[in-house]
């Protein structure tokens, strides 16, 4: 058993990213910014994590509120407290649940980035035309959602499928085309579409290690290096060996037809 002692030392989960995504601060700007000029009464996060980009919205829109779901209380209760230092804690609400039929819509404004397996039966393959279409169940006509999708840049090889996540197959993902054309199909116009950048992925990927990698290096005979380095060298190579610069993030702003 790991005493309390021993576990003490470890990093910070996540500790190094201000988005839990390939997102960069001038996108995300740019996202918020034409959130924001809708003037939303209303914002729900899907699978917010610590709700970093739902924290930027409201201070954007001040007289919107917020509510994020998500199952890891861990990160929910990151996203409390920078709330509260950031004067937010009276208009937003982190909730610990599942989003799969949730019946917090309709609002005004959505987010889900890379999250929207959360809004599909786990027992099934993801389907983003099931996300989608739950999606625009739970927002108002004429309203927005900002959707950070995965899509393949170009199909991936063999080899780079076997580096992947146990599974990983062509058909798991659809092309950028094909993705937009289940957001029209769906009820929705695509009013903006952008896809993450090299530069976004390479800080995502990095960041999502850095803590954990300085770690590992300080602590090298703690009672949990094994494990914690078997982990991340698989997270890296399934990166570097299988979907860098094969899968795509995009992120689609989308409004919701009459």
């Amino acid at each position: 058993m790991i005493t309390s002692d021993s576990s003490s030392d470890l990093p910070p989960r996540l500790g190094s990213l201000v988005f839990h995504g390939p997102l960069s601060e001038a996108r995300a700007t740019r996202m918020i910014e034409r959130l924001a000029a809708t003037a939303p009464a209303d914002v729900l996060d899907i699978g917010c994590g610590w709700g970093e980009l739902l924290l930027r919205v409201l201070e954007a829109a001040p007289d919107a509120k917020g509510a994020g779901i998500d199952i890891n209380a861990e990160d929910l209760a990151r996203g409390r407290a920078l709330a509260e230092e950031r004067g937010l804690a009276d208009r937003v609400t982190f909730v610990e649940e599942s989003a799969l039929g949730t019946d917090r819509g309709p609002v005004d404004a959505i987010l889900c980035l890379g999250s929207s397996q959360a809004l599909c039966d786990p027992d099934l393959p993801h389907d983003p035309a099931v996300a989608l279409r739950e999606l625009r169940r739970l927002v108002r006509p004429g309203g927005r959602v900002v959707l950070g999708e995965g899509f393949w840049e170009r199909t991936p090889t063999e080899t780079e499928l076997a580096g992947m996540w146990p599974g990983a197959h062509s058909g798991e993902h659809h092309s950028l085309g094909a993705l937009v054309d289940l957001a029209i199909e769906a009820g929705f116009r695509p009013a903006w579409i952008e896809t993450a950048s090299t530069d976004e992925w390479e800080e995502f990927e990095s960041g999502y290690r850095y803590d954990t990698e300085v770690w590992l290096a300080a602590h090298p005979d703690h009672p949990l290096a094994d494990e914690t380095r078997e982990r991340v060298d698989r997270q890296r190579s399934s990166w570097l060996n299988g979907y860098r610069r094969a899968l795509g993030i995009a992120y689609l702003t989308l409004v919701a037809v009459a």
